[in-house]
């Protein structure tokens, strides 16, 4: 079922996109635009009032270890992630707090311990729901947040189960691990009108502060608290309480850093964020009139936000169907034939994580010109035996 999301309508050619080698490009490519991802970072840090110190950037976003260096070069140092692999990538790219903002279990709690063990000086912590999750970190140096479910319905706890959080921050102490706050993702905010989306966002806000007054009448800190995806951003930035409370208060939106079409129709526009990477592809077949299909299927552009996946920059006149694994149909809406066959287009993803996940490589281009080709370092997960028994286990080829 195709997801809710406003996709923005079209989006203008501009100039800095364009490469003038074009034709050495073996499509689908991702390209990734240097320029206009520095731009966005320094947007999103002006939007905090210049506190680098106050985005938790989600990384599955990012995913390559040349934009997480862009990141901490701009004193971005505070992350967010939700694998083992992405946690291995933000330490080794200069990240010096990370957040793993997912329920891991059995082995893969291990894995982050192996990792959190290999880098000491970086600040890892994780989530939990439950007092079963807390035992596996029993004996490591991993601080603790504990997971809210927001309204979303995916992970963490009721927000009106107060005395299970109570018994769950006490129970943290007990076992030697340390309590670093309170993780509330309201990622389903997204697609709503504003207003609406403010109210929803700031009730919640609202019960959330409740619960941590009610932590700290019980003579416990909260060091820090965790808001906003993208969507839920601005509803973080206009609630007053957050500025004025003991404690931290950090964002953790991740699109802002690429941006697309879903997130440029939630933000507001004088944000001024631009996309900063494209999915370059070519026309390879006039199937019938009034259809184009280009070599950007579901494989590349992620169809998980449904139909359009995406949209083509500078054309108006074209429109996405849906696509299948390596094609992607497009309408052509002005009544002429469309691009010719072999024609190079570029589509700003509906949403960008997922794709960006999809490609092994990324190219760098800056004014015109192909600078660099970067791995996305991030991309999928990391080998699926534990490092102390890969050893023992033949690998067929």
């Amino acid at each position: 079922m195709a997801n809710q999301k406003p996709l923005l309508s079209e989006f203008p050619w501009d100039p800095r996109y364009g490469i003038s080698n074009v034709d050495d490009i073996l499509t689908p490519g991702l390209i990734v635009y240097p320029d206009l991802i520095a731009s966005n970072i320094d947007r999103t840090v002006q939007l905090l009032n210049g506190d680098a110190n106050r985005w938790r950037v989600h990384m599955k976003t990012a995913k390559l270890g040349y934009t997480l260096r862009m990141l901490a070069e701009r004193g971005v140092h505070n992350f967010k992630c939700a694998t083992t692999l992405e946690l291995l990538v933000a330490c080794q790219s200069g990240a010096s707090d990370v957040l793993l903002a997912y329920p891991v279990m059995g082995a893969n709690a291990r894995r982050a311990q192996q990792i959190a063990a290999e880098f000491p000086a970086v600040r890892i912590s994780v989530l939990a729901e439950n007092e079963s999750q807390l035992q596996q970190w029993r004996g490591s140096k991993v601080g603790i947040f504990l997971d809210l479910n927001s309204g979303m319905n995916r992970t963490g706890i009721e927000q009106n189960h107060s005395g299970q959080v109570g018994a769950l921050v006490r129970a943290i102490g007990q076992l030697g691990l340390e309590f670093r706050g309170l993780h509330f993702y309201d990622g389903h905010l997204g697609g709503m009108p504003e207003l609406e989306r403010t109210r929803i966002a700031h009730a919640g806000y609202d019960s959330l502060l409740k619960l941590v007054a009610e932590i700290q009448r019980s003579r416990a800190s909260v060091p820090e608290l965790i808001t906003a995806g993208t969507p839920a951003m601005p509803c973080s930035l206009s609630y007053e309480p957050f500025r004025t409370g003991r404690f931290t208060h950090r964002v953790s939106p991740g699109t802002v850093v690429y941006n697309d079409a879903s997130s440029l129709a939630d933000l507001p526009s004088d944000y001024g964020f631009a996309p900063a990477v494209l999915v370059l592809t070519r026309v390879v077949s006039h199937p019938r009139p009034g259809t184009i299909t280009c070599d950007a299927g579901h494989k590349s552009v992620s169809a998980d936000a449904g139909v359009p996946t995406c949209l083509v920059v500078g054309h108006p006149e074209l429109t996405p169907l849906a696509p299948s694994e390596e094609h992607l149909p497009i309408q052509v809406n002005d009544g002429s034939s469309g691009p010719e066959v072999g024609s190079p287009l570029f589509l700003l993803p509906r949403h960008i994580c997922p794709t960006v996940n999809n490609f092994d490589a990324a190219l760098i281009a800056r004014e015109g010109q192909i600078l660099a080709v970067e791995s996305v370092t991030a991309r999928g997960h990391e080998a699926p035996l534990l490092r102390h028994t890969e050893q023992s286990v033949p690998v067929v080829r």
